[in-house]
């Protein structure tokens, strides 16, 4: 931010400030992966747990090469709301058996991610009974910065459509607490303000989102439990400081729920003022989580296909996420031709 002065007195008491002061805190980990950068294959073992994440496309599990690598403990899988319970109280949870059993089958692990949320209009992710005015219509659009509907969200504010989502929780827990290595509620980034939905305001937002996460940590008490929590709506650190964000790593801390994030973007200003810098300033017992998701083996947030040469920034990713974040896991998207070529090329091996 610049100011400009016409009075000397006003000039004489900036030209005598430290330059130290007058730097750009949004700025402070720009550097930060530069420490990494000349980090090389094979990537040794290290406490990491490292998972293969497919999104919704869990037929891929079928013969991938995770099942035959020793530095991967299993998949991570999205499963829709809408799709487990298919009535009101009535539960459908076949897909995650078939894929709990066939992992297991062959010495791994599933690591459910429960989708409320969407990125498409035409992926409407919660049970239609809830969409009606009883839980304040279930769920709302998502907006992009250009004000296009660009997905859907449940009502994570709303008390009564919360109160199913917990016993959704607690139906799951009941089948595969102890038996999954974990469960992660998605991300707490969304694209929703008080001028698109009037229900919504960012305080019961924060407010609802600690609600999941206590019924998450209530319905899993054995298994590993996470919330992505990357950013806040009414918030932009680190200007604008309300404490949302900030009060979720602290109430994840203090209940024993685990945080994460989508997105190991380790040059992005955005990532590394919110979860990524929540991460590396605090001392945490719950588990951290990073999710290296698609475009982010290019360094971006899409998926489109690279041109060209390019740099296999997997072991920056690693090294970054190990020593800069001391996370316990890493969720390795399926992404082709990146995880083939760069990721299990360098994860070879104990």
């Amino acid at each position: 931010m610049l100011f400009f002065y016409k009075h000397g007195l006003a000039a004489a008491i900036v030209m005598a400030t430290p330059v130290a002061a007058w730097a750009n805190p949004a700025d402070r980990y720009l550097d930060a992966h530069k420490a990494y950068v000349n980090e090389s294959c094979p990537i040794g073992a290290n406490d990491i747990q490292h998972f293969v994440y497919f999104a919704r496309d869990r037929e891929a599990i079928h013969d991938h090469a995770l099942l035959a690598s020793d530095r991967f403990g299993g998949a991570q899988i999205m499963y829709p709301w809408r799709q487990l319970e298919t009535e009101e109280g009535v539960y459908d949870f076949s897909t995650i058996r078939a894929d709990l059993d066939y992992l297991s089958g062959h010495g791994k692990k599933l690591f459910i991610q429960l989708q409320d949320a969407s990125f498409y209009v035409a992926n409407q992710p919660i049970p239609r009974y809830l969409m009606t005015d009883e839980y304040g219509g279930g769920a709302t659009y998502q907006y992009s910065d250009a004000g296009e509907p660009q997905g859907w969200v449940a009502k994570r504010w709303n008390p009564q459509l919360r109160e199913r989502f917990a016993a959704l929780l607690v139906a799951l827990g009941e089948e595969f607490d102890g038996q999954i290595e974990g469960i992660n509620l998605q991300e707490s980034a969304i694209g929703v303000s008080e001028e698109t939905d009037p229900s919504f305001s960012p305080a019961l937002y924060a407010d609802g989102l600690k609600a999941n996460m206590r019924a998450l940590k209530d319905a899993f008490p054995n298994s590993t439990t996470m919330q992505y929590a990357n950013f806040m709506p009414g918030e932009w650190l680190p200007w604008e400081d309300e404490g949302y964000l900030r009060s979720l790593y602290d109430f994840g801390e203090e209940i024993g729920v685990g945080l994460g994030s989508p997105d190991l973007l380790p040059q992005r200003k955005g990532q590394l003022n919110h979860a990524l810098a929540m991460m590396h300033e605090n001392t945490f017992t719950a588990p951290l989580g990073i999710a290296i998701q698609d475009g982010n083996y290019l360094g971006r947030t899409d998926d489109n296909e690279t041109v060209g040469d390019r740099v296999n920034i997997v072991p920056m990713l690693h090294a970054f996420a190990d020593d800069f974040l001391s996370v316990d896991y890493m969720f390795w998207v399926n992404q082709k031709p990146y995880f083939e070529e760069d990721v299990l090329t360098c994860l070879t091996g104990n």
